[in-house]
């Protein structure tokens, strides 16, 4: 099983994803938010992946993004779909775990 938190920024949705493989080799999501956008995604998409699919797609493509582009509100720089697909690629094991982060300087 593997976890992640996302701290997406402004907005405060903190985003808990966890991923864990099954005996199919697929990986069972579960997302805890605050953002409604995730939360329908979720609900509309259901739980099961396969990992390896979604996690060696081309940036921008995938399930998630197309799911995105055609029900998110305009927002293209949030990080919560990216730390989703994080989380399924250390799954998945494709990455090793290391944090990531944005980090503003002034």
């Amino acid at each position: 099983m593997t976890r992640v938190r996302i701290e997406p920024g402004i907005c405060g949705f903190t985003t808990t994803v966890t991923a864990d493989t099954n005996e199919d080799e697929e990986v069972v999501l579960k997302v805890s938010t605050g953002c409604e956008s995730i939360k329908n995604m979720m609900k509309d998409l259901g739980e099961v992946f396969d990992g390896i699919e979604l996690c060696l797609a081309k940036p921008g493509t995938g399930v998630f993004y197309e799911y995105a582009q055609e029900h998110f509100p305009v927002h293209a720089a949030c990080p919560i779909i990216n730390g989703i697909l994080k989380c399924m690629e250390v799954e998945c094991q494709l990455a090793l775990k290391k944090d990531a982060s944005i980090t503003f300087i002034d």
